[in-house]
């Protein structure tokens, strides 16, 4: 049971629930039995605290994590000294000896940075081989990359992985999938001695052979439904609650917020929030979003400020100043919360503030 009660540090909590973290990745791997499960603990773990996430994991088991840049993979070789840690965008010119150094595996996706990682490397240090089935964003070509099975810079560069991203595994009816998993067995054949990774969160649930040797979840583990249009098999793992600072009661024809956007229909009650956009709390939710006070849902009226929402609590006798108001949780888990404001749970786990006073829970 999460206390209601709020730090008068932030008006706004923040908490993270690790054992439900670490449930789900047992729950992604326990659908791969043959294969490793990895982590993606980019962009600040998705929002919810490299610092705290990372160990939960490896407590849990997770020997493999991805993050996005050479930065990230500093960060996290402090709280991982034993994982083995890809950095998914590549190798900048002239970082291979910051990757040797903390002992990082970049993801290479083009011969340039093969040929320099290779120097660096000479086969001892290992890294994975991108390759594009797809997306059209970073990676070799599927006929780039056949082209290079036996080459020597493939040994020279430590290739251990071979991977490709999916790009709708979230529709499984989506023809691409067909496709994508075609082109993948193609080059899974070609590097024989390389693991192959293909399966992210929704690529785990898809059908036929995406698995392979190494899943790589990140959405999923924190509560993201895989399964968009299903019931989410994913624990929540994120709370975000804030505070009431002020109740006030207004009349037919008075306005809230900035622009006026909101006109009373006739005599409502207000409640104020100690949180706004600064929070990462998006400003398109303004009109749009809810929050649950006393587990009612209370519409988001007028325009979301910086540090200020406004909620009208008309019909949640439960308001009340110094109370609480759930913006995610319960009922608003953060794929609804994404959608309401016209967006992706992604974009709301990631853009998570840093002013929170901030709760883990194992």
């Amino acid at each position: 049971m999460i206390a209601s009660d709020l730090s008068p540090g932030h008006g706004a909590r923040l908490t993270v629930d690790l054992a439900a973290l670490v449930a789900n990745w047992r729950a992604l791997a326990a659908r791969a039995p043959h294969a490793e499960c990895g982590a993606v603990v980019k962009a600040d773990a998705y929002g919810c605290g490299l610092a705290a996430v990372a160990p939960a994991l490896a407590r849990a088991g997770c020997r493999t994590v991805f993050v996005a840049h050479l930065s990230e993979g500093i960060a996290a070789r402090k709280l991982l000294p034993e994982a083995a840690i890809y950095v998914l965008n590549g190798l900048p010119p002239g970082a291979g000896a910051a990757f040797a150094g903390h002992a990082l595996r970049p993801v290479l996706g083009d011969r340039e940075e093969l040929a320099e990682w290779a120097a660096v490397s000479d086969g001892r240090l290992p890294a994975a081989l991108h390759v594009d089935t797809g997306m059209n964003r970073l990676g070799l070509s599927v006929a780039q990359a056949l082209e290079l099975a036996g080459d020597p810079v493939i040994g020279q560069a430590g290739i251990d992985l071979v991977m490709s991203h999916l790009v709708s595994a979230e529709c499984p009816a989506d023809p691409i999938n067909v496709r994508q998993a075609a082109d993948f067995a193609r080059l899974r054949a070609a590097f024989p001695s390389a693991r192959a990774s293909l399966a992210n969160s929704s690529g785990t649930w898809l059908a036929g052979d995406t698995r392979y040797d190494l899943l790589r979840p990140g959405y999923a583990l924190f509560g993201g439904n895989p399964e968009p249009g299903r019931p989410n098999p994913m624990r929540p793992v994120v709370r975000l609650e804030a505070t009431i600072l002020q109740i006030r009661h207004v009349e037919a024809g008075e306005t809230c917020g900035y622009n006026a956007r909101w006109t009373a229909p006739g005599p409502r009650r207000l409640a104020t929030l100690s949180l706004g956009y600064a929070d990462g709390y998006p400003r398109a939710a303004s009109g749009r979003g809810r929050a649950l006070v006393g587990g009612v849902p209370c519409p988001i009226l007028g325009l979301i400020s910086m540090d200020l929402i406004i909620l009208d609590v008309t019909d949640a006798p439960a308001a009340r100043r110094g109370g609480t108001a759930t913006l995610i949780g319960d009922r608003l888990d953060i794929d609804t919360v994404g959608q309401t404001a016209g967006t992706i749970g992604y974009e709301i786990l990631t853009g998570l503030g840093s002013r929170y006073v901030r709760n883990y829970v194992e």
